[in-house]
């Protein structure tokens, strides 16, 4: 991760007199990177983790002595600090018998070129544990989020399996237990294959010791990864038979000047410390021109055409006007306080400029690019010491502006909605900002607010989620990162919510490829997948892969009220087109969503309708366009009836090839079937989720028509997508957001249901 910004919060670690364990202030004291595998296990068992009774010996001949006041059969070891993988080296001689065997067996390490040619400290023997499922449980600290704790099978081959388990630190025990549900090889715990069932509560009790409220990643600050490889499970219990841990070094960074502790505004309460920002009273503009057009001036412009009702103040150092607006020398200077400033000027230009605002000015949003992006870091932590010192708070830079449609506050991009929706936005990119604004509002999406924060180097993307956790005018979040900046800030805030909403999260810089663009985009480096898998697994935020997937749930977020209480798992599909519904229960079931056919009272009284030939009721229900005319359309009210009455589904999907209609004979039914959809709402209120396809073949006749029945849907409150595989996608990051506001609830605390 790139260093912060000067105002930036960060991860900072806990100072080393915060250590408890002598173990670990003693190597850090000696200046080693690592304890042994012997201090490793004695730090364990001093946390209740069982582990093999042992004895360090310096050479083979004290094999006999320490073999006797043990059980056998024997495991020896090589212990040294240079040998990181003993196994590797030949450094590991299991199923010894006695103590001659013991000693037979350091011998022959000894003469092995791997070991001979190494520091030797000694030899480990201690007693064999016995047979089990072989288990790795480890824990790192993630540069980003913090500690993580993890689980998977196979031992010495989880490397190539590859089948593990990450959660973020504290994990609870229901966390804990639901990681090894993770596995793919889950069912080798209880017995698979013939495999001997093993205590899974032995497993959850060492991550909690490790991982839990109190656990030793959250003891001890000194400890960078611990990895216990294998660990032994039977019915019985675990034992950590082999134990790595890898130390931080013994001097820490201290938190920077500008940090959380010290920001202005930050002892407010987060609706009135970001007031300025979403709903400023008074607006100034640097960068503005009085005698030719820059992007300050259309910014004016834009403000205006949007219908801004408040003071603009164009920031000039020699003119009298800007855009027929009287004009200021500085951010110091203006009739009012400022509560927000646009800046478009010179990268080298703008800390002088922050540092004169004197107090004046609540937040300042730096468009400028030249900073750390372009490898200008130096540039960038003097602009943010800059607005620290002018009592600024800084959004950017290299960003495009804020959007807060409520009360026509502010806009950047042209002709962008006046009406407000439900969705808060944070954007790292400004040109995805523009599009997530105009491709959303065809689509229907109605946003609170949208901020584009570029590089983050003071208000980050953590501390506009709390913003919109506060805000009773936004009901889910949508985010774009390329840089999560404080990741641990970002997980405590939304475990700790009040009122918990479910968060959207489209990840920039996914691959190497990605991560390199990341950096020269916004001076980012994109945090580790893992961290992010664990964090969606924890708290209600869903990962999603693509612009238009990212639109698509919101879309679903905005119309659909969510049921913790009732997560989306199963589905009925009705609508014309036999092969696409098919395929769509395809899409639907590789999304984890069920569309079981329908049989009993639901497929009795479909059949009864005695609707015409060429008519599927199983499920999906295959209409094709004769039935759907029936009635002029509103033989739709008939099956939705049934459908919603009998078979009782999470989800009802309808969706209308409207190709198929033109040119047939008798009355249009759309209209009639998205009133049967309003009407089926009315009758069963919050029983299903209801989303409508519509989809067309391009030509200009049926995008009108599209577009024209699409509204109608919206204003009932009805989600509409182009093609079944995206309503696919957005109920399944409905049904991953209601199971995780129920983990939630079952904790005690509130979900944002409306």
């Amino acid at each position: 991760m790139a260093a912060s910004g000067v105002g930036r919060s960060r991860n900072v670690p806990s100072r080393p007199d915060a250590m408890t364990d002598p173990l670990l202030a003693d190597a850090l004291a000696a200046g080693r990177g690592a304890l042994t595998e012997s201090e490793g296990k004695a730090l364990l068992a001093r946390c209740g983790i069982d582990v093999p009774r042992s004895r360090v010996v310096a050479a083979a001949e004290e094999a006999a002595t320490a073999a006797a006041g043990l059980d056998g059969p024997f495991v020896a070891k090589v212990v040294s600090r240079e040998i990181l993988h003993k196994s590797d080296a030949g450094g590991v001689a299991v199923g010894l018998a006695d103590g001659a065997a013991v000693a037979e067996a350091i011998r022959e390490m000894a003469r092995r070129p791997a070991i001979a040619d190494a520091g030797v400290e000694g030899y480990l023997v201690e007693e064999m544990a016995p047979a089990g499922l072989e288990v790795v449980v480890g824990a790192i600290r993630d540069p980003q989020f913090g500690p993580m704790v993890m689980v998977g099978l196979g031992g010495i081959f989880v490397e190539v399996l590859g089948d593990v388990s990450f959660r973020l630190c504290p994990v609870h025990p229901g966390e804990a237990a639901a990681m090894l549900d993770d596995l793919e090889g889950a069912a080798l715990l209880d017995g698979a294959r013939g495999s001997v069932t093993v205590s899974r509560g032995a497993i959850v009790d060492v991550l909690l010791k490790i991982g839990g409220e109190g656990g030793l990643m959250l003891r001890e600050d000194a400890i960078a990864e611990i990895d216990v490889n294998p660990m032994i499970v039977t019915a019985g219990g675990a034992v950590a038979v082999d134990a790595r841990v890898i130390l931080r070094p013994a001097t820490y960074a201290a938190a920077a000047p500008g940090s959380a502790a010290d920001r202005p505004r930050d002892d407010l309460p987060a609706l009135e410390r970001f007031r300025p920002l979403f709903h400023p009273r008074t607006v100034a503009v640097i960068g503005a021109s009085a005698t030719k057009p820059t992007i300050g001036n259309t910014f004016i412009r834009r403000m205006q055409a949007f219908g801004y009702p408040g003071a603009i103040y164009p920031i000039h150092p020699k003119a009298a006007h800007v855009e027929g607006l009287p004009a200021y020398p500085s951010l110091g200077e203006t009739p009012a306080p400022v509560d927000y400033a646009y800046v478009a000027i010179g990268a080298e230009r703008v800390p002088a400029l922050l540092a004169a605002a004197a107090g004046n000015v609540a937040f300042t949003q730096v468009i400028s690019s030249g900073f750390r992006e372009e490898g200008n870091a130096g540039l960038e932590d003097r602009l943010a010491a800059a607005a620290h010192a002018g009592g600024t708070r800084l959004v950017g830079p290299n960003c495009l502006g804020t959007y807060s449609p409520r009360e026509c506050s502010l806009t950047f991009p042209i002709d962008a909605p006046t009406e407000p929706g439900r969705i808060g936005i944070v954007t790292q990119s400004g040109g995805l900002g523009t599009d997530i604004i105009k491709r959303g509002q065809w689509k229907g999406l109605g946003l609170s607010a949208l901020v584009t924060a570029g590089n983050c180097a003071d208000v980050g993307p953590a501390d506009l989620v709390e913003y919109y956790l506060a805000d009773d005018g936004t009901e889910a979040i949508g985010l774009y990162l390329e840089d999560i900046g404080d990741g641990r800030q970002f997980f405590d805030l939304l475990r700790g919510a009040a009122r918990p909403k479910p968060v959207v999260v489209l990840r920039g810089g996914r691959s190497d490829a990605g991560r390199a663009a990341a950096k020269s985009h916004t001076g980012a480096l994109a945090g580790d997948a893992r961290a992010w898998r664990a964090l969606a697994a924890q708290v209600p935020v869903a990962l999603v892969d693509t612009v238009d997937e990212f639109l698509d749930t919101l879309v679903a977020l905005q119309y659909l009220t969510l049921r913790p209480e009732r997560p989306t798992a199963s589905v009925a599909l009705f609508g014309n087109g036999g092969g696409t519904g098919v395929l769509a229960t395809d899409f639907f079931a590789e999304r984890g969503l069920a569309v079981h056919r329908f049989d009993g009272a639901a497929k009795d009284a479909l059949l009864a309708l005695g609707l015409p030939p060429g008519t599927s009721v199983a499920n999906p229900i295959d209409t094709p366009v004769i039935t759907l005319q029936t009635d002029e359309g509103r033989i739709a009210n008939e099956i939705l009836d049934i459908i919603y009455r009998h078979a009782r589904p999470d989800a009802v999907v309808m969706h209308l090839n409207l190709a198929a209609f033109v040119g047939r004979a008798g009355v249009d039914p759309v209209d009639n079937l998205i009133g049967a959809a309003v009407a089926i709402g009315r009758a069963y209120p919050g029983q299903a989720h209801f989303a409508l396809a519509l989809r067309v073949d391009g030509s200009p006749e049926l995008d009108d028509a599209k577009r024209r029945y699409g509204g109608l849907a919206r204003d009932a409150g009805i989600p509409v997508f182009d093609e079944l595989p995206e309503v696919a996608r957005a109920l399944a990051v409905v049904g991953h957001l209601e199971r995780a506001l129920a983990r939630g609830n079952r904790r005690g605390v509130r979900s944002s249901s409306r």
